[in-house]
């Protein structure tokens, strides 16, 4: 996978179709950016700034502040492949993050995209 050519794609060419893709389903922005604070460990002002850097995928994973350690908890497909038979990693957690906007898109409970044990 190395030298994909997502990962010298600018991240925030990306997020507002992440964002549509919420929005189309009646889901917001604001979810689509708590999905990457967890993911990332970014905040927003570290998310805006990364946006408007132009930051390629591999650098905003490279550069996330805390990679979330139950990400390893995401599992399903991914545009045909299971996520958690990537062996790449930066190509993992881009897949990682499609695949919680695919949760949240498909209705799914904030509580259940973050892998949090239920109440």
């Amino acid at each position: 996978m190395a030298g994909h050519r997502i990962y010298t794609t600018s991240f925030a060419s990306v997020y507002p179709l992440y964002i549509a893709k919420a929005e189309r389903k009646g889901r917001t922005r604001a979810e689509v950016d708590e999905i990457i604070f967890w993911l990332t460990g970014h905040d927003q002002k570290t998310l805006d700034e990364q946006i408007a850097r132009q930051t390629t995928f591999e650098d905003f994973f490279a550069q996330a502040p805390q990679l979330n350690p139950s990400r390893s908890l995401i599992k399903g497909v991914v545009c045909g492949v299971r996520v958690e038979e990537i062996e790449e990693p930066t190509m993992r957690e881009i897949r990682y993050l499609d695949k919680l906007v695919d949760e949240l898109a498909k209705g799914k409970a904030m509580a259940r995209i973050l892998r949090q044990p239920p109440a």
